[in-house]
């Protein structure tokens, strides 16, 4: 194997493939990159048993073959060469040479034919959408996954599609994050989890474009392609929140508020609402709505806080408390310059939505605050 290529294309494909190497295996060739020639391309290819990530590229293969090396190592010796052309051989000795300009490195290689095969999909279900739109609708619902795995079904996010609308949700027992768009093309009703792992990296590879990403769904597995790369996962296994039914269709109080004003006044709160000196303790900030304004205030032992805002309220007062950071991260996500929060009782669900669009919802439950 004989290859010579550019620095930033190669570095782009091992960026593209590296999440899929297992971190933490008694495989070692699941530590590595499959990379195999085929005619003037070559396919960098990583598999952990639950994601594999393929990338194909363009490049001068002066001599075909195929080998894996060492994901981390093999990227961080690409990292750290000149932005130049770099050749890259395998020798008599099954060592990958890795040349450029005064650079010379010998990496042990493993046998490419141990290297597992990426699962075939046998695609049942499939839509395509601009990577700008997944991206956004990633964005939006990701960091309400679950980290819990004693909940393997909330650590992925439910893609659903019902009378052409797709929506992604995300439930993490706290908090639910909703995104839906009505899709161009008519298409199947279908629903899949698919891990939060798979969507972060999925994120990462898509561009900011109108080019179209075409995502299959088989009865266990997902597929993800674009121009040069695929991936391929699992999916999670399991009944998913019945959220069209948690979702409260009716409120008692709502506030319309600047966002960013809104997000600064959690932010600072914050800095107490988390500056405990008992750090496995979580004090709630609370959220007094009155009329034309809102106060949201923190007292712990390390100080007390508070904040005002004057704005528009219907409904009742209300009073309850809430994880500022379940605000903060949903309020992040929100591009829209204004917001409506809608609240039922002190122990009811708060609401987060667009004034404007219903394509996004994001729920948050309160905390039981203490009596004083």
């Amino acid at each position: 194997m004989k290859i010579v290529c550019y620095k930033n294309k190669l570095l782009k494909a091992i960026n593209s493939v590296v999440k899929g190497v297992a971190s933490k295996t008694t495989m070692p060739i699941l530590e590595g990159i499959l990379i195999k020639t085929n005619d003037n391309e070559i396919k960098l290819t990583t598999y952990d048993l639950e994601i594999g990530i393929e990338y194909i590229m363009e490049c001068e293969v002066k001599e075909q073959g195929n080998t894996v090396v060492n994901a981390i190592m093999f990227s961080e010796i690409i990292r750290k060469l000149p932005d130049t052309e770099i050749y890259i051989s395998l020798n008599e000795k099954k060592l990958l040479e890795i040349e450029c300009e005064g650079s010379l490195y010998k990496l042990a290689t493993m046998n490419p034919e141990e290297f597992p095969e990426l699962p075939k999909i046998e695609i049942e279900n499939s839509i395509e959408v601009e990577q700008n739109v997944l991206k956004n609708m990633i964005r939006k619902t990701i960091f309400a996954v679950s980290t819990e795995e004693s909940r393997p079904i909330f650590t992925g996010c439910l893609f659903e599609i019902e009378n052409n609308k797709l929506s992604l949700v995300a439930v993490d027992g706290f908090r639910l994050a909703l995104r839906s768009i009505f899709l161009n093309n008519q298409t199947n009703d279908f629903s899949a989890v698919i891990p939060g792992k798979t969507l972060n990296e999925v994120n990462k590879i898509i561009s900011d474009s109108f080019e179209k990403i075409k995502i299959g769904i088989s009865k266990n597995q997902a597929l993800f392609e674009m121009d040069n790369c695929k991936i391929v996962t699992r999916i999670l296994e399991g009944e998913f929140l019945n959220y069209k039914k948690v979702i409260p269709e009716n409120w008692e109080t709502r506030i319309k508020v600047n966002k960013n004003n809104i997000q600064d006044s959690f932010e600072r709160i914050s800095l107490i609402s988390s500056s405990s000196l008992e750090k496995e303790k979580k004090y709630p900030v609370k959220v007094n709505v009155d009329i034309g304004k809102v106060k949201i205030s923190c007292t712990n032992q390390t100080g007390e806080a508070k904040e005002e805002l004057f704005i528009s309220t219907e409904g009742k007062n209300l009073e309850a408390g809430f994880n500022p950071k379940y605000f903060l991260d949903s309020l992040k996500a929100i591009d829209d310059e204004e917001v409506f929060l809608e609240f039922g009782t002190n122990i009811s669900p708060c609401l987060i939505k667009s004034i404007e669009n219903k394509d996004y919802i994001y729920m948050i439950l309160p905390i039981r605050l203490k009596e004083e």
